[in-house]
């Protein structure tokens, strides 16, 4: 086991179940990685793609790092006044839409792999 197992399993109920969902999906990408960064489950490919957050209604937000570069066009992902990261919320594994958070999840790997990283304001020198 991993520690972002180890942080998933450490959990109970939906939150556990929910989490686990995530991980297996994001995991069973070849290029994808798991680690424990800023105490929660974060998914890396070239980069910060998506993170796992519980919540404290017992609900978990999957978080996108460039969620703002996503097209968003199923209509899923709230930015709850954030600059860059979009997110959905679930309570059970019941509730997850698998194939559109499949969709987000492919389109935020492509982003990751062809669009170099660039925060908001600031300029690639050539």
């Amino acid at each position: 086991m991993n520690a972002a197992e180890d942080f998933i399993l450490s959990h109970e109920g939906n939150q556990k179940q929910v989490m686990l969902y995530f991980h297996n999906l994001l995991t069973s990408f070849p290029t994808v990685t798991s680690a424990i960064k800023y105490r929660i489950p974060f998914y890396d490919q070239k980069t910060w793609v998506c993170y796992l957050n519980p919540l404290k209604n017992d609900k978990v937000s999957l978080c996108f790092l460039r969620g703002y570069e996503l097209s968003n066009e199923q209509g899923l992902l709230e930015s709850k006044g954030r600059k860059q990261v979009m997110s959905v919320d679930f309570g059970s594994v019941d509730e997850i839409p698998k194939n559109t958070i499949r969709e987000i999840i492919n389109e935020a790997l492509f982003l990751d792999e062809t669009v170099p990283y660039n925060p908001k304001g600031k300029r690639i020198q050539k």
